[in-house]
């Protein structure tokens, strides 16, 4: 994730460019040129050096005021989920792919301020203290 003030620079940069060409785009968005971000918002946020959790948030370009003229589209099949697998292996793969999306959309059991304890499933957990490596792969 990038600082809302770089994709806010580069707007500006557009429409001053562009406008040269036609006036009417500097009141377009990044002077009427199509921008696609991708990315998972789930994920990484900007870093700010001794931020609070507020600063952090605040910088986000889903904060910006160019996100209300932003289209968002989001993807509904994991295409590497069900790539060169047999079929218990697709549903294992499958389940742990919703878990990890349950917990990153705040879909598990408790009260939910931002913090919480989750717990791994057994499965998951490398028990052998000796070969950890063999116990990962």
């Amino acid at each position: 994730m990038i600082h809302k003030h770089a994709f806010e620079a580069l707007d500006r940069t557009l429409k001053d460019i562009f406008k040269c060409h036609n006036p009417r785009n500097s009141t377009f968005p990044f002077g009427e040129k199509v921008i696609v971000f991708g990315g998972d918002f789930r994920q990484i946020l900007p870093v700010i050096p001794s931020g609070s959790r507020q600063d952090i948030v605040n910088v986000s370009l889903s904060l910006s005021y160019l996100w209300q003229q932003c289209k968002v589209y989001q993807l509904t099949k994991n295409m590497r989920l069900t790539f060169g697998s047999d079929t218990s292996a697709i549903q294992h793969t499958m389940d742990f792919a919703k878990c990890l999306l349950d917990i990153g959309e705040g879909k598990f059991d408790g009260f939910n301020d931002g913090e919480a304890i989750i717990d791994i499933p057994e499965d998951l957990l490398i028990n052998d203290p000796y070969y950890h490596i063999g116990s990962l792969i």
